[in-house]
């Protein structure tokens, strides 16, 4: 039986488990009961549905035992599928996932001593090393004839031997060290296991022997006679809470569910239990997170919705089950129509499942729209976290638009947080014909862009698009409730505020614009006058209807996509002293000086840099010194 090395990154794991991680031992009990009951959901799945382990539905169950003198130890046995020779050696002397990567590197980067992030990354059973000297793990493969034992002490080794166990499942032998004695005792486990397992849906068993004293009856020494009574005892309730009546529920238990189930020491934001009757049946306990998971902008993110089918559990990494952008739902859904041995590809075209799916998203939906009617204070917390994602949905689920455009929020020149778009219809002057919004920077700089202090001295509110999601998101939408999107930021929202005298004198100042474009020399799309700059402002960079905004080109490039380069417009103002000057000026160099710092400081007031920040310093210079 020769000793095996663990790979680095479980050598690194175990370190890191076991001593920065010690502040919540606690919570090792509850992975290894989670993973006994996984180990049971397998094989009850594979009993109903594939022929080979049809004989293995017996009752299942876990077990738990432990003993209080040296060596103490505790013991947790399941009746699951189980493990071979190999599956040991996979799965608890090697970790190839990547998650393990991200953990250790969660950790190290953000300092956290965060219990929750074992749970996370599916390293759970590790944690068993902050209690324990040595692990003894012995499994015996549903199906087969022979049985293994993998032992360790978490520190750089571990051998694998054949051994004996009566029947399929895993049975985990934990030699407790000195922090984990106290584990040893009936009232801590059964404690334990009501704070964090009573959902389990298998009957947790708790073997032990119970004191009983006889006080009318006294030994020699004139002590009452002490008796040994061994018990089993059914300790959780072992009842799928969602398929509870929610009468039955307390606001502690949905809680507590949620807690133990997704690794989050805070309560969730708000949950949503339904039962759906009717030509499709199913059940779903949706949760809301305090806190956006920490890989929801991740490619690779987990999905958080487990699937049943009449509680037998099917998947739980599943990312359709729910939209994208409603990744950050945490939760079950429990089918009574979907057939047993569904696979990923029939639950994508399923029709029971689509059903599912559409009806999940809109109780969604709805649901937040009550919440922001009825609990202002708490949607506003809700949006913080999640209103980037609701945006998502504006382009990606055209079947929910109208009501996904009720949920997302903004934030607007008229006041500071944010405003839903009905907010904004209900402000509008009565004249005004559109939704007025600029996209293209922070929320500090397009506040005070000169565009937007324009149309608040004309009394119009204008939406501050921020996020850089917006951009994508707005050219989407048409209208909302029969009023059309303008950007100010673009040439098309020009049009409709000039006037007649306005179009006049535009013609009139033909020569200046030909003399600043030919002296910008292809820097600009086009210069054209401006009809609503206060003096103050010589000129500001505004983009063509159809193009992308200067802040929206560089993340396109940064993101490595080929986005074709569009020239800003630059829109002047005749009221400035700088651009009279430039009009005045007869030598062809001035004028090319005096232009290109016009659109340099255009740009600054956007937040961007001028295409050449060195060679605009030197001109601003050159001019400041004469």
């Amino acid at each position: 039986m020769a000793s095996k090395k663990f790979k680095t990154e479980v050598t690194d794991l175990l370190q890191l488990i076991i001593h920065s991680l010690y502040s919540n031992r606690e919570i090792f009990l509850r992975e290894l009961i989670s993973n006994a009951s996984d180990a049971i959901d397998k094989l009850r799945y594979l009993s109903l549905t594939d022929e080979k382990y049809k004989d293995f539905q017996n009752e299942f169950r876990i077990d738990i035992s432990f003993t209080e003198n040296n060596p103490r130890t505790l013991t947790i046995k399941d009746n699951g599928l189980g493990m071979n020779e190999k599956e040991l050696e996979d799965d608890l002397g090697t970790i190839a996932q990547s998650g393990t990567k991200k953990f250790l590197s969660s950790l190290k980067e953000s300092d956290q001593k965060d219990s929750n992030l074992i749970g996370q990354f599916g390293v759970g059973f590790y944690s068993a090393f902050m209690v324990a000297d040595k692990i003894e793990v012995t499994s015996k493969k549903a199906g087969e004839d022979k049985a293994y034992k993998w032992t360790s002490d978490g520190k750089s080794t571990y051998t694998i031997e054949e051994a004996e166990r009566e029947g399929n499942g895993t049975t985990i032998v934990l030699y407790l060290n000195e922090d984990g004695s106290s584990y040893a005792n009936r009232y801590e486990i059964e404690s334990l296991i009501r704070k964090y397992s009573d959902h389990i849906a298998y009957p947790i068993y708790l073997e032990y022997d119970q004191v009983n004293y006889d006080y009318e009856h006294k030994d020699e020494k004139g002590e009452p006679i002490r008796t040994s009574e061994h018990k089993i005892e059914k300790i959780n309730s072992s009842s799928a809470l969602w398929r509870r009546n929610k009468s039955e529920i307390t606001d502690e238990e949905y809680k507590n569910f949620y807690k133990n189930n997704y690794y989050d020491n805070e309560d969730p934001l708000f949950y949503i239990h339904t039962k759906a009757e009717g030509t499709t049946e199913y059940t779903t306990l949706f949760y809301i997170p305090a806190k956006a998971p920490f890989d929801m902008y991740y490619a690779d993110y987990t999905p958080g919705v487990k699937l049943y089918v009449k509680r037998v559990y099917i998947t739980d990494d599943d990312k359709t089950l729910l939209p994208a952008y409603l990744r950050f739902v945490r939760g079950v859904i429990d089918s009574e129509d979907l057939p047993l041995n569904v696979s990923r590809e029939i639950l994508q075209e399923n029709r029971v499942m689509g059903a599912i799916r559409n009806g999940s998203v809109k109780k969604l939906l709805s649901e937040f729209k009550k919440m922001s009617e009825q609990n202002p204070e708490l949607y506003e917390k809700f949006i913080k976290e999640y209103n980037r994602p609701l945006k998502e949905g504006l382009y990606s689920d055209y079947a929910n638009r109208e009501s996904l455009l009720e949920l997302v929020r903004f934030h607007s020149s008229r006041t500071e947080g944010y405003v839903s778009l009905n907010d904004y219809k209900e402000h509008m002057k009565a004249d005004q014909k559109a939704i007025y919004y600029i996209t293209g920077g922070t929320e500090t700089t397009l506040k005070s862009s000169p565009l937007v202090t324009s149309y608040k001295d004309k009394g119009y509110e204008v939406l501050i698009m921020d996020d850089d999601i917006d951009e994508i998101v707005v050219s989407q939408l048409f209208e909302y409730k029969d009023l059309p999107f303008k950007a100010i930021n673009k040439s098309g929202a020009l049009d409709e505020e000039k006037s007649d005298d306005e179009k006049a004198r535009e013609e009139e100042k033909k020569p200046l614009v030909e003399k600043m474009k030919k002296a910008l020399d292809g820097k600009v799309k086009d210069v054209i006058i401006s009809s609503r700059l206060s003096a103050s402002t010589p000129a500001c960079v505004i983009m063509d209807e159809n193009d992308p905004t200067v802040r929206m080109q560089r993340i396109l490039k940064q993101m490595g996509t080929d986005a074709p380069e569009a020239k800003p417009i630059l829109e002047v103002n005749l009221s400035s002293p700088l651009i009279q000057r430039i009009e005045e000026e007869s030598d062809e160099e001035m004028v090319r000086k005096l232009s290109t710092v016009v659109l340099g400081n255009a740009l600054l007031q956007e937040g961007l840099m001028p295409e050449d920040p060195v060679a605009f310093s030197a001109m601003l210079s050159s001019l400041l010194s004469m």
